[in-house]
């Protein structure tokens, strides 16, 4: 049932709850999803190739079941400058840990309801920097948990970077050999990690006609900014009857703001106006690995670094608010998640910044650190528990998201009285058990990665 706030209160002391998001909103989740076959997808990137239609299987136990986990929750963290800062949790997923649950539960319930209604299988082809991997091989598994599936109709292949293994989370998709050849985890070495997602369309392109020819089976490239777009929607749908109206700033670290996106279509949608204006701005922070976005926003292009200056074994300066005023190195990899350069969806979040209102910042390593004790105690009455070691944490989302927060109340960069802060990731080593290195699939071309994939279409 739908809970609305009875005061102006921004953020109740109570967490604010809603289960079963996918399902509490069937019915607008339906219709976000009808419409998104008409919208262009961000950045202009039209994806090609097959893709299911863009409709859900029909609504019942079995469905139910599988989108149990896209639970969300809002609560109140601190105050901090006058401003009250609160979390949107989007981690309930314990198999996960993130919200890319959501994305991941909508792309494999689309190609469900393709099965169920032409025969045919799918096997998904998706590049992924570990999280999204992680969350689209947990939702086919629960595909086949939930029955809505076999294993023979609905199979994946992923592909991911060297430089991300050590976030990859073990997966009963790999519970025996058969399974480990059906759902493989390919692994491309390679110092660019953006070439994963050149190597999966390239592989789709060559293999799909003649699987399809050969196996009747469906090749899909997923990567279509859409699926996290609609997916995504069912934050603003939580925000319209759990949050006051009100200003509000609505801050992520993003590596091309898919969730931030998602939240202003879903704004759209229920406002039913191309500009919602009821008081929401974003607030984006990255950090210093894939800055672009905060580059773009306030200095007009993707290269725009400060002038650092050495200084007692750390970088430090003090003439760009929106970058760390202290470093441990200017080009430092944060968290190998965050991977994107030059991200195409930049122009449209800068045109939503510019009429809505918001800002973003660039954290470091040195300044997560410095604020991780405040962190994890403004976390931990919320059920979000960080390691009492920093080193143990391998997500570091949120971490990054409030320090950005809480650097941005302090240099005069957020406005409203309240900033909320969009949880899309956070664990630690005691949180996962990760992939065993042996289930591995090292690639190093696309003939590799073609071989990989006729072994999954074939086992």
């Amino acid at each position: 049932m739908t809970t609305t706030l009875p005061s102006s209160q921004a953020l109740a002391d109570t967490a604010l709850q809603c289960p079963r998001a996918l399902t509490h909103y069937d019915t607008e989740l339906r219709a976000v999803l009808a419409a998104a076959a008409d919208t262009p997808a961000p950045g202009g990137a039209d994806p090609g190739g097959f893709a299911p239609a863009w409709e859900l299987p029909a609504a019942g136990d079995d469905l139910d079941r599988f989108f149990a986990p896209s639970g969300i929750s809002a609560h109140t963290l601190d105050e901090d400058g006058g401003r009250r800062i609160g979390l949107l949790n989007l981690m309930h997923n314990s198999r996960t840990r993130t919200t890319k649950t959501f994305a991941s539960l909508v792309i494999v319930a689309r190609a469900v309801a393709h099965i169920r209604r032409t025969g045919e299988s799918v096997v998904i082809v998706t590049p992924s920097s570990a999280n999204k991997a992680t969350a689209l091989r947990d939702a086919v598994l629960r595909a086949h948990e939930s029955a809505l599936v076999t294993p023979d109709q609905l199979r994946i292949v992923c592909v991911v970077p060297s430089g991300s293994t050590a976030k990859l989370w073990h997966c009963g998709l790999a519970g025996d050999a058969t399974s480990r050849t059906a759902h493989p985890l390919a692994v491309l070495r390679t110092d660019e990690p953006g070439d994963v997602k050149q190597l999966a369309r390239a592989v789709v392109e060559q293999e799909a006609e003649a699987l399809y020819a050969g196996h009747g089976i469906r090749l899909w490239h997923s990567l279509d900014l859409r699926n996290y777009m609609v997916a995504d929607a069912v934050r603003a749908l939580f925000e319209r009857d759990f949050l006051p109206e009100g200003d509000r700033t609505h801050a992520h670290s993003v590596s091309s703001a898919f969730g931030l996106l998602g939240h202003f279509h879903g704004q759209q949608w229920h406002t039913r106006r191309q500009w919602p204006d009821i008081g929401g701005q974003y607030f984006l922070v990255q950090h210093l690995g894939t800055p672009d976005m905060v580059s773009s926003l306030h200095h007009g292009r993707f290269d725009h670094r400060p002038a650092w200056v050495f200084r007692d074994g750390l970088f430090h300066q003090d003439q760009d608010p929106h970058f760390p005023q202290v470093a441990h190195d200017p080009g430092e990899q944060l968290d190998a998640t965050f991977y994107t350069h030059t991200p195409a969806t930049s122009p449209r979040m800068n045109e939503i910044i510019a009429r809505q209102g918001g800002g973003g910042v660039v954290v470091s390593l040195m300044e997560c650190l410095g604020h991780y004790p405040r962190i994890r105690h403004m976390l931990a009455p919320h059920g979000v528990h960080l390691p009492a070691d920093p080193r143990d944490l391998r997500e570091w989302s949120l971490v990054m998201a409030l320090t950005g927060v809480l650097n941005g109340i302090e240099r005069g960069l957020i406005t409203t009285r309240e900033v909320l802060v969009h949880g899309s990731g956070s664990y630690g080593t005691g949180d996962f058990r990760p992939a065993d290195p042996r289930h591995l699939h090292p690639v190093a071309s696309l003939e590799d990665l073609r071989h990989v994939v006729r072994a999954a279409a074939a086992a």
